[in-house]
């Protein structure tokens, strides 16, 4: 049975990452915070307490030392000295104590927070539909995945309890100033307005600037794993030095960015170091006037200038808080974007017993509204146990018509259906979801189809014709096909697949290989890779070009195996450019390109 489909001209699309987006308001960006944080509260708070707790250690070390010193100097007989002395060094062993427990909580708690928001994004993405446009580089989602993920989950366990933390220090320690001097209090304090005025706009401009380093940042990111990953094509085409030039400039970039951040960091860092340093100046002298008019004592003076570090001391830390919040709020947009990728249909898989064909009714297909369709008005039946050859020129749409059938994409218009034929006595179904599947028939027949979707992918045995081992042994490469599978298993599959030359490795089965596939040919990998998809339970395989880096003699074999393989009810199909496939399918189904 042969096939003739005219199609149009599939151009490749470019590799290119997302524009940069507007920045989302702070309210949104705080929500998100909120929802992602639900694992890393428990954390947050136990950091939280020990940061008060903390706060009010240090003011008990003032209140200890003021007291040491009047005592010291006959301003006090409340207490001996021995015992404010034993106050003293309780205190400090508290506050170490503490210390260690914040290191603690931490080094422990703060990876496994880190683990999990990153585990949950990770596994997101991979559920993530895909359309054939990978809008992002795999650099810049790696650079979001380990970077932004740290940002983010540091300043919910850290930042914010800390911050928590410096507030409660700020009005303690302006509370405690105050009982002792109202109008020093009031004097010191009035740095307040000012220092939120200044920050709205410090906030908003640094924002803008953190953004743009992050995201070229990722470009070097993605600059490397290229290169790394092609340095055989780059010293084959002999542009070691153009890539290296591209790497110099774009890291010449960020240079220029971090340079501008740091001036501007500096400046505003600066004048609110000039505010800190005139409270101190003014302090001191307060405190000298006081001593010399002998309206305060010695121990009074040493606790206003440290009660005034205790107020100063938080604004300071605001100063390290700001760029460490900018960067997280960028680092959740980024993540917001990551998780605006629109999920794939989770559920009960829908697994066909017996036979399984598939059938394409007035399918139509581009990848972008604005191109050519690659498939159009296309419509095609592959029955239960037929064989089936896709042959066709390049742009064809053999490559895209599998992804169809794996719902990895979904038509622009018509239906990809999957169905089984068996009798009414035998039929049975082990899951579908409800109202999604058909039966009918007559004389004893049922039939069960439903659109092609995730849940029917259970049913599929796919074998893509890129390299697509991992770096790890061969067994763990075979287990990813079946996890369950046993030795005697994997040793029929690899020898279906003629890759028999594992077992004559010294290692056998726990060879290793690198990333792609590195130490073995191209062939050896393709091998693998199908006796990996043999590995699968499934009623239909699907061969993309999986024997284009085999010799003609392998491929004839391989080709004989699987037949002698595949039980009768199974249905396959085998896109391939060489016409000796022809030999081994029951029908044929031919492609072609509209010219125009």
């Amino acid at each position: 049975m042969n096939a003739i489909v005219r199609n149009t001209e599939f151009v490749p699309l470019k590799n290119s990452s997302l524009p940069i987006n507007k920045l989302k308001s702070s309210s949104s960006i705080i929500r998100w915070f909120w929802t992602i944080s639900k694992n890393l509260r428990f954390q947050a708070f136990l950091n939280a307490v020990i940061g008060i707790v903390s706060v009010g250690l240090d003011f008990a070390f003032i209140w200890a030392t003021k007291l040491c010193i009047d005592i010291a100097t006959n301003r006090t007989t409340a207490f001996s000295l021995h015992q404010a002395a034993l106050m003293l060094a309780v205190i400090m062993v508290c506050q170490i104590g503490i210390g260690f427990a914040r290191r603690w909580i931490g080094a422990l708690l703060g990876v496994r927070a880190q683990n999990r928001m990153q585990l949950k994004i990770f596994r997101q993405l991979l559920v993530s539909e895909w359309n054939g446009k990978e809008r992002r580089h795999s650099g810049d989602v790696l650079n979001r995945l380990i970077r932004d993920v740290r940002d983010v989950t540091n300043v919910i366990t850290e930042t914010v309890p800390a911050a928590l933390s410096v507030l409660t220090r700020l009005v303690g320690a302006f509370v405690f100033l105050y009982s002792m001097d109202a109008q020093l209090a009031m004097l010191i304090i009035v740095i307040v307005p000012v220092f939120l005025f200044v920050s709205r706009f410090y906030v908003r401009k640094m924002r803008t600037i953190t953004r743009d380093i992050r995201n070229t940042d990722s470009d070097i990111q993605s600059i490397l794993q290229e290169s790394i990953q092609h340095r055989i094509i780059l010293k084959t085409l002999e542009r070691v030095g153009t890539m290296t030039d591209r790497l110099d400039a774009t890291q010449q970039h960020l240079r220029q960015q971090v340079r501008h951040r740091t001036v501007f960091s500096s400046i505003s860092g600066t004048l609110v170091s000039t505010g800190f340093a005139t409270g101190y100046l003014i302090t001191f002298l307060w405190g000298v006037h006081g001593i010399h008019q002998g309206i305060i004592t010695y121990g009074m003076m040493i606790a206003f200038i440290q009660l005034v570090g205790q107020i100063q001391g938080p604004f300071r830390e605001m100063t390290k808080f700001v760029p460490i919040i900018i960067s997280a709020f960028t680092a959740g947009e980024r993540l917001m974007e990551l998780e605006d990728t629109p999920m794939e249909q989770e559920g009960t898989p829908i697994k066909f017993q017996g036979g399984v064909g598939l059938r394409l009714e007035h399918v139509s297909f581009q990848y972008d509204e604005n191109e050519r369709h690659i498939l159009h008005d296309f419509s095609y039946d592959f029955p239960p146990g037929s064989s089936t050859a896709i042959l066709g020129e390049t742009g064809a749409g053999k490559t895209t018509l599998i992804r169809l059938i794996l719902a990895l994409l979904k038509p622009t218009e018509g239906k990809v259906e999957m169905y089984s034929k068996v009798q009414s006595a035998k039929f049975k179904v082990q899951s579908y979801a409800s109202g999604e599947c058909e039966m009918g028939g007559n004389q004893g027949a049922a039939q069960l189809s439903t659109s092609v979707s995730p849940l029917t992918r259970c049913n599929l045995v796919y074998v893509p014709q890129d390299n697509t081992l991992f770096s790890g042994t061969i067994r763990y490469n075979l287990l990813l096909g079946n996890p369950k599978a046993t030795e005697e298993q994997m040793v029929a599959a690899l020898k279906t697949a003629c890759a028999e030359f594992v077992l004559s490795l010294p290692e056998g089965l726990d060879s290793r290989c690198g990333e792609n596939g590195t130490g073995l040919s191209q062939g050896q990998a393709q091998r693998i890779s199908i006796a990996r998809a043999l590995l699968r339970d499934g009623n239909v395989l699907l061969l993309d070009e999986a024997t284009s880096a085999l010799d003609t003699d392998t491929e004839s074999r391989l080709l004989k195996n699987l037949t002698q393989w595949m039980r009768p009810e199974q249905t396959l199909l085998f896109v391939t450019h060489r016409h000796a496939v022809v030999d081994h399918c029951t029908q044929v189904l031919r492609l072609t390109r509209n010219p125009k």
